[in-house]
């Protein structure tokens, strides 16, 4: 098992061997089965395993920080293990020891969870049609169908959110109480389509996964709705890995506009031997590493706003870290669109070649940043700022 001061230098090396070929990937939308294996081998899966289990137990400020560097090399690859972690925090606050030892068990021997959480409607985004209905056994029936299932190809176990069926057909709605359910990937009655055709993002194998009758063993099923009655961090730990996979973007496509900007012609009128000493260039690159540094700050911050949360954890300071989520979010939400677009500006015409496929880091962070709105993370900051209104907790935010 890797220690913590390790992980980010063994992310280091997994992104200089899986960035190589990211683009092409991307071009062919090829699945990156190599590099979930390398994932796999690495020991980064056990981050957040208490060590008392075998895993790492390492501080968010680190998880963030690898969760840059592998975005940096591949946004598709970061975001994979994502829900991973985020449903490893679930079974941290609601498994049982049982459960704990037998999940934390198979992590710490590179198993992949996946997430299946997202429905379409015409339903609410906060209802699960998905059912886990009780048998006479005390075991659960798990039925119905979950889209953009991020790594779900490459999982070990698929981890479904539905919820609870008292068997009457009563239809669900947003106050229905929901649980999570480990499920093997091999199970009956679990099929995952390769379905996923997002314009970026392409390689996330975030396909459609359909449940009819699968068998859940109650040992399986970890309660969710309980993660929101009181003080957590649940929420801003899911979305800081998303705000830094965003950041990733952002810092990916900063480096490459460096890259191109030494390769391109300077403007005439500017008079100089190269596109790195036009004063418009130079503008250009300074604004945005402003703006991508910033980013990143504010990343570290939250990460360590999340830490010190779970330490001391009370309303006040699950408060804070969530609001210092929630901007690191619109930060980095900002630097990987600016980074994305200002890279063409940088390169010029010759960075629009197709064969460059250089439109990945925008399409990347196009998609990547429509996960969640940012739009509601302002309005929660704003009125924090104004009436000291605490957000709302749920696991946007």
């Amino acid at each position: 098992m890797i220690a913590t001061a390790a992980a980010v230098a063994v992310a280091q090396r997994l992104a200089e061997d899986v960035g190589a070929q990211a683009g092409a990937r991307d071009a062919a939308r090829e699945l990156p089965h190599d590099q979930v294996k390398a994932l796999k081998e690495s020991g980064l899966l056990a981050l957040t395993v208490p060590r008392e289990h075998g895993g790492v137990d390492a501080p968010a400020t680190v998880v963030a920080e690898v969760f840059r560097v592998l975005a940096d090399a591949d946004p598709s690859l970061a975001q994979i293990p994502q829900s991973h972690f985020t449903f490893l925090e679930a079974l941290r606050l609601q498994g049982t020891p049982g459960q704990r030892s037998f999940f934390y068990g198979l992590v710490c021997q590179g198993a992949l969870f996946a997430n299946a959480q997202t429905e379409r409607g015409p339903h609410p985004v906060d209802v699960d049609a998905t059912t886990l209905t009780p048998d006479a056994t005390g075991d659960f029936v798990l039925s119905g169908r979950k889209f953009y299932c991020t790594g779900a190809l490459f999982a070990d176990w698929v981890i479904v959110r539905a919820s609870l069926s008292d068997g009457s057909g009563t239809t669900p709605t947003a106050a229905t109480p929901k649980a999570v359910a480990f499920v093997p990937r091999d199970v009956d009655g679990l099929e995952i389509v390769d379905d996923w055709d997002g314009m970026g993002q392409r390689t996330t194998a975030s396909g459609t996964v359909t449940l009819q009758d699968v068998r859940v063993p109650a040992a399986h099923v970890v309660p969710f709705t309980p993660i929101f009655a009181g003080p957590t961090v649940y929420g801003a730990n899911a979305q800081l890995l998303h705000a830094a996979i965003d950041v990733g973007i952002a810092t990916g496509a900063f480096a490459e506009g460096v890259r191109q900007a030494a390769k391109a012609r300077p403007h005439f009128e500017a008079g100089v031997a190269s596109a790195a000493e036009d004063p418009t260039l130079i503008q250009v690159a300074g604004e945005l590493l402003v703006t991508v540094r910033g980013a990143q700050a504010l990343l570290a911050e939250a990460a360590a706003r999340v830490d010190a949360a779970r330490a001391d954890l009370t309303a006040d300071t699950a408060a804070r870290a969530s609001v210092a989520v929630a901007i690191a979010k619109v930060a980095a939400v900002r630097a990987a669109l600016e980074a994305a677009n200002a890279l063409f500006e940088l390169g010029g015409t010759r960075s629009a070649s197709a064969a460059a496929n250089l439109s990945r880091h925008w399409r990347d962070a196009r998609t990547h940043t429509l996960h969640d709105a940012t739009r509601w993370k302002v309005q929660h900051l704003g009125r924090y700022a104004l009436s000291g209104t605490e957000p709302p907790r749920h696991g946007q935010i």
